[in-house]
């Protein structure tokens, strides 16, 4: 026979594991600038870098921006997309159309990281539960980005291969 304290162990346990799967939702920072301020004015430039390159050249659709920011030898991790600048124009080219550039990126970005010449830009993303396709909700997704000589020449993110 098992001692109690073995049982309410489980029990605690399993109680525990299901307050794990509760969510807190993943919100969005509305302050864009407050996300872009950085103490070291090189970790500054590289934030802003890659945030306009985001608002300019991925959201804005404008591809004959993409020599401001990327390097011709630009590295793509992504699975999608090939490597190179030109790899990069070509594919997007055939998703984005180019539309006004806002003021401030549109995604809901939750942070902005730069680390050295690393670059991370965070989002909240809302998708169907899988278990019941009536109820949504929030995680994360990220873009890394290496910069070198002052353009973009590095990308990771976890998209899988489409």
């Amino acid at each position: 026979m098992k001692p109690l304290f073995a049982y309410a162990g489980l029990v605690l346990a399993l109680s525990l594991s299901n307050a794990a799967l509760a969510q807190v939702a993943v919100v969005p920072q509305a302050n864009h600038e407050q996300l872009l301020a950085a103490a070291d004015s090189r970790l500054e430039a590289n934030k802003r870098l890659v945030y306009d390159f985001w608002r300019e050249v991925f959201e804005g659709g404008h591809m004959e921006l993409a020599d401001k920011y990327l390097a011709e030898s630009y590295i793509q991790h992504n699975p999608n997309v090939a490597t190179g600048r030109a790899g990069f124009v070509d594919a997007f080219s055939k998703w984005v159309k180019p539309k006004p550039i806002e003021a401030k990126v549109k995604a809901p970005l939750v942070t902005i990281v730069a680390d050295g010449d690393l670059v991370v830009l965070s989002f909240m993303r809302e998708a169907a539960d899988p278990k019941d396709a009536t109820k949504k909700y929030t995680t994360t997704w990220f873009d890394m980005f290496r910069i070198e000589a002052g353009k973009i020449a590095e990308h990771w993110d976890p998209a899988p291969k489409s």
